[in-house]
């Protein structure tokens, strides 16, 4: 086959795998030829009819660990929990320059093989390594598991699209039709955790009522995490801020937000209708710790000349508001319930804030190369009709 038919086969070939979906694993051995751990994603069962269990991973022929797989004979398949993303990260070498042992990134302790074990996977295979076949540049290593560690509770992380992500449980349809139509009117959508119940509910609401869909995924989160999920095709469509978006998502501006200042009703500035950065500076400050809401925030301040005193910060939209009602300190927001009341009852006020301070814009995103399906395109209308956005 000439090269460059073979290089796009080659291409086409990643880019068809990466979305097959597959758990996260560390592979790790020691031995009389040292310890050592690598991250990968090409583990699958071979056989448990074998005398003893057997399964393969593949370990590409430049990385250390695997000629000391080879030489030590053994190794440990740890299956990652789904919060352990920088388990793998390390082990990929992502942090090489800041950390010198991959393995200080976690808690390990020693399977009956010698092989390293994370002290807490969501399982770990115990290997003899029976043989092993140099295929392209990976070898592939098959192993009977001789010991199984498996955790009472977790669940996997998962790689897929180059990106990690998380299983959830799809509950079967009742017949054919059912599931073609669920298949038709299913919506997955990522909102930033703290504007979308503010009018998502809303939307779905008159969605529902048009029977546009019949199933939603939410996904709620920080910047981060939406961006995430829409890169790794878990959302189709994201609700964000209009803040360092990739150059590969279509966007549609759909409203701005104002800050503001909340005070707790007693709070001494709380008979002022509207303030300026200066006049917060004496006092306590509740972070809402959340990318991009904490740069936001701060930078507003330190325009205005000073460095807020932070005293308490949470990621949590509603924790802020609580820890404000009880006299912790200020904070600044954009997004403004319509109740002014904490979970546990106690009372806030909304002040203007006087200072040069952009409004957060609120966009509607999703990948370029996507074709949205016909639910994500509804949702995309009745967004522009909430917001009074022509098409």
């Amino acid at each position: 086959m000439p090269t460059t038919l073979r290089q796009m086969l080659r291409n086409r070939f990643l880019d068809g795998m990466s979305h097959a979906a597959c758990t996260v694993n560390i592979v790790t051995t020691d031995g009389v030829a040292g310890r050592a751990g690598v991250t990968v994603s090409a583990m699958s069962s071979v056989s448990a009819d074998t005398p003893k269990p057997t399964l393969l991973v593949c370990v590409h022929q430049l990385s250390p660990t695997a000629q000391k797989i080879i030489n030590n004979g053994v190794f440990c398949v740890n299956v990652l929990k789904d919060d352990q993303a920088f388990v793998s990260d390390t082990f990929a070498g992502r942090y090489k320059d800041v950390v010198e042992d991959k393995f200080e990134c976690a808690e390990w302790t020693a399977m009956p093989s010698g092989a390293p074990r994370v002290i807490d996977p969501l399982v770990g295979f115990d290997c003899q390594l029976i043989s092993s076949n140099l295929v392209g540049t990976h070898h592939v290593f098959f192993g009977e598991v001789t010991d199984i560690f498996l955790a009472e509770r977790g669940s996997p992380l998962i790689y897929a699209n180059r990106a990690y992500g998380a299983t959830s449980r799809i509950e079967r349809a009742s017949s054919i039709a059912a599931g073609k139509k669920r298949a038709q009117t299913r919506l997955s959508v990522g909102c930033f955790h703290t504007f979308g119940p503010y009018f998502v509910p809303e939307i779905i609401q008159q969605m529902i009522a048009k029977d546009s869909i019949q199933t939603i995924k939410l996904v709620e989160g920080d910047q981060r995490r939406v961006l995430e999920s829409l890169q790794a095709g878990e959302t189709e469509v994201g609700l964000l801020y209009d803040l360092s978006l990739p150059d590969d998502l279509a966007v549609i501006p759909l409203t701005q937000l104002t800050p503001y200042v909340l005070l707790a009703e007693g709070h001494p500035l709380a008979d002022k209708q509207a303030m300026t950065p200066a006049e917060l500076a004496e006092y306590p400050m509740v972070l809402l710790d959340a990318p991009p809401s904490r740069e936001y925030f701060t930078e507003i301040l330190i325009n205005a000349g000073f460095t807020p005193r932070v005293a308490h910060r949470s990621s949590s939209f509603e924790m802020v508001r609580g820890m404000v009602g009880h006299g912790l300190g200020y904070t600044l927001l954009a997004t403004k319930p319509a109740s002014p009341m904490t979970y546990d009852g106690r009372a806030l006020v909304s002040r203007r804030l006087i200072a040069k301070a952009e409004p957060s814009q609120i966009v509607l995103v999703w990948r370029k190369s996507t074709n949205l399906s016909k639910s994500a395109q509804l949702f995309v209308s009745f967004c522009r009709k909430f917001f009074g956005v022509p098409d």
